[in-house]
Order: structure tokens, then sequence, then C-alpha cells
């Protein structure tokens, strides 16, 4: 297996893991799948809220990676846009270390717009910028022969890796989020959150950090 390979492999196991992480994360929702499930005494109500959790960080994600996907049609700028974007993700990871800060506004997202809610979080959270450097990292141009360097070309390139990176990470989200859920759910109930669960806060911001640098290590 050759270096190439090798880091790409590496580049789509961080969004599989990425969505395990950003799915254990009770941040991201599925606390509210569980006490929506509770609350109408169902079964279905904790799948019907997990599926829209989901559709909301999935549509999070393909908003944030758009239009990176059509800046790789600029290939000689592949540098410069995979160091931007490791700087930015770092920022607001250090950002969000610093402030502790939690936008009020999403307090106001009925709690039926769970949608809504899962596309914000994923957007003010870093959840979706989290990925883009390791998009960036998949479908850059480098890799590619002369005959490929068409703009078309490319950018149909990069559009299907972003659906799949977007796909792909959800997908992961909704596995350990789901299953946690139905845990709580089934045996242990949301006390567990006050009792047994430890503040994620500094650990995700310290996440963003990391991804953020080592985007900026693998750009230059």
């Amino acid at each position: 297996m050759d270096g190439l390979t090798t880091t790409t492999a590496g580049l789509w196991l961080a969004v599989i893991l990425s969505g395990f992480y950003h799915g254990a994360n009770p941040g991201m929702g599925w606390p509210l799948a569980v006490s929506s499930a509770l609350f109408e005494r169902k079964a279905s109500s904790l799948n019907r809220a997990l599926g829209a959790l989901a559709l909301g960080h999935f549509l999070a994600m393909l908003v944030v990676l758009l239009p990176f996907s059509a800046m790789t049609t600029l290939a000689a700028y592949e540098r410069p846009l995979r160091l931007g974007a490791g700087v930015l993700v770092a920022a607001l990871g250090l950002w969000l270390l610093i402030t502790r800060r939690h936008p009020r506004f999403l307090s106001r997202v009925p709690p039926d717009r769970l949608v809504l809610w899962s596309f914000l979080v994923a957007l003010v959270h870093g959840a979706a910028l989290m990925l883009v450097p390791i998009y960036l990292g998949l479908c850059g141009p480098g890799d590619l022969d002369a005959g490929h360097r068409a703009a078309g070309a490319l950018m149909a390139r990069s559009a299907a890796i972003m659906l799949g990176v977007a796909a792909l990470h959800t997908a992961a989200m909704l596995v350990t989020g789901g299953l946690i859920a139905w845990i709580v759910y089934r045996w242990v109930g949301l006390k567990f959150l006050s009792q047994g669960w430890f503040d994620l806060e500094a650990i995700w911001a310290l996440s963003l950090i990391l991804v953020g640098g080592l985007g900026i290590w693998a750009a230059l």
C-alpha cells in the first residue's frame, strides 16, 4: 500500500471517527431524542427524533462543505485553501475554549424543530467546520493526472466526495448517538446525564484545535 492510499484511508477513517465522536456528544442532541420518547411514551418517537437530528446535521455538513467543493476547482490555490481551513477550525476551537459561550438563540428554537436545531448546532459549534480540513485532504487535486484537471471533472469529483463525506459522517453519528439514546431510554434514564456524564465542552474545543492543527500540518 503506497503512501497516498494510506493517507486517503486515514482521512476516510477520520470522517467516520469524527462522526462517532459527534454522535456520542450530548450537545449534538441525542438527549433530546430520549426526552421526546419519554414524554410521548413511544419508542417510535425516539427514531423520528434521531432521524430529524441526523437530517439537520447532514444539511449543515453540506452547507459548510459546498463552498469548499466549488473552490477545489482552483487547483493552484490548493495549499492556501487547506491552510486557511486549518487556521479557521483551530481558531474556532481556541475561541470556544476561552469564551465557553453558548449561543442563546438555540434555546429559542421550538422543541419540535429538531431538524433546524441540529442544523444550527452543527454550524455554531463547529461540527460541520471540523470536516473541512479532512474533506480538502481527500479531494486535493494533486493526485489527479493532467487529463482530469479540467474544472468540470474536478468539480464533479469534489462534489461526489463532499456527499460521501457528509453521508458517511452523519451515518456514523447516527449509529453512535442512536445506540446511546436507546440505552439511556431503555435502561438508564436521563438522570444519567447529571450523575454520570462528563463535560465535553473543553474536549470539544481542544478537538477542533487538534483537527485544525493537523490540517495545517498536512497542508505544509
